[in-house]
């Protein structure tokens, strides 16, 4: 028997606020509401924790007191579906995104940091 991965939970101060723009990047929509917490799925497996084999999996985002204090030891990569990787990362800095540093010096990806600083990075394939 294996495990499968299901759903991602991110530490932040505005749980509201992130998970819109998370929404907004990964064509998802907002799954659940509680105190402090909110998840968000693909709107095309709204069921995938239930369901059989590989699902997209939900972020879950929790308010904690303390602040994001050094670089992310996990952070998600993303590959754009239908534009080029330039084009996407323009798109997510319109959103709210920012460049960051983390010492990667010249690769073919591109590093971003979300509204609260959790970093992620922009992959030059295309996955449609």
């Amino acid at each position: 028997m294996t495990s499968k991965f299901t759903e991602l939970c991110i530490d932040c101060a505005d749980p509201d606020e992130l998970a819109r723009f998370w929404c907004a990047v990964l064509g998802y929509e907002v799954r659940d509401t509680e105190e402090g917490v909110v998840t968000i799925g693909s709107p095309d497996v709204p069921e995938g924790g239930n369901r059989p084999g590989p699902v997209p999996p939900v972020l879950t985002f929790a308010r904690v007191p303390e602040g994001k204090s050094i670089k992310n030891r996990l952070h998600l990569d993303l590959n754009a579906t239908d534009r080029e990787q330039d084009e996407e990362v323009r798109r997510l800095l319109d959103l709210g995104a920012r460049h960051v540093d983390v010492g990667q010096g010249e690769q073919s990806w591109v590093v971003l940091a979300d509204p609260e600083g959790n970093e992620f990075c922009v992959l030059r394939a295309r996955r449609p």
